[in-house]
């Protein structure tokens, strides 16, 4: 009997970068909540942009943002993960010069810190994702517990973080495509799969219990820890391998699809 869902957002339930769930997503949200399912939120996003796209039932599942570097269920923070200090240097020292063809986000509990003055990224920042950010002149200067990194090179990054960025910090930290169009930097220890094992820990639910969806490489790992895995049929050939099930991609509503055929036939 399955008691937890997670699903992945961007690509997966929803357009990446868009703010908000469709109507039907929702309901069923409602629905499982009152069949004493769980579904939780599994992103590389901030919570503060989760928070908005499921602000409807906001208060009825779990969230495991910022790629598991931060858990949080019912208003508290199950686990929150940060980078060390020297990997935060040596990741800034190397993004910077991109500026101009990439931008930075960079993930705090409380919110994000932006250097750039780019207003394109800013106005997707503030209307597409619905994040929290202070902009900075030096997020260095700021002496904040930082849990994510994020680099965004708007159309697609993929080819410049899976030559240069990712393989840079292979082994150090964990580097990860996340979407088309951002890399993402986390503490060597988390990945959504931990993430997810964390949070089935402390609800007292078993791998077997679990359910995943997923699109991209950074939820691989939630694949592996779940009982049952979906990955989208628009996902990339290393989620497809490592799901046990393929399903239709945000735009036929997939993941609404296996659920309700699942759960409310």
């Amino acid at each position: 009997m399955i008691k937890l869902i997670a699903s992945d957002v961007d690509g997966t339930l929803i357009k990446d970068s868009t703010p908000d769930l469709y109507p039907e997503m929702v309901e069923t949200i409602k629905r499982l909540k009152e069949e004493g399912i769980l579904f939780c939120a599994a992103s590389g996003r901030q919570y503060a942009s989760l928070k908005n796209v499921f602000r409807e039932v906001v208060d009825d599942i779990a969230y495991i943002a910022e790629n598991g570097a931060h858990i949080r269920y019912q208003h508290k923070n199950i686990s929150v993960t940060p980078m060390k200090q020297e990997h935060i240097e040596g990741i800034m020292e190397m993004l910077r010069p991109y500026y101009g063809e990439c931008e930075t986000m960079i993930s705090t509990v409380n919110g994000a810190l932006v250097e750039s003055k780019n207003k394109e990224f800013i106005d997707l920042l503030t209307y597409g994702y619905h994040n929290d950010f202070r902009q900075v002149k030096d997020v260095l200067a700021e002496k904040e517990e930082i849990i994510k990194i994020a680099v965004y090179r708007k159309g697609s990054i993929r080819e410049l973080g899976t030559s240069r960025f990712i393989p840079e910090w292979n082994g150090q930290v964990k580097a990860c495509m996340a979407g088309e169009e951002w890399v993402d930097f986390m503490d060597s220890s988390v990945d959504k799969g931990k993430g997810l094992k964390i949070l089935e820990n402390y609800l007292g639910i078993t791998r077997e219990e679990t359910m995943a969806f997923g699109d991209n490489n950074n939820d691989i790992g939630m694949m592996k820890a779940a009982g049952i895995s979906y990955a989208v049929d628009t996902a990339v050939e290393e989620v497809k391998e490592a799901a046990d099930r393929i399903c239709p991609g945000w735009k036929e509503k997939g993941v609404w699809q296996v659920i309700n055929k699942k759960f409310f036939p």
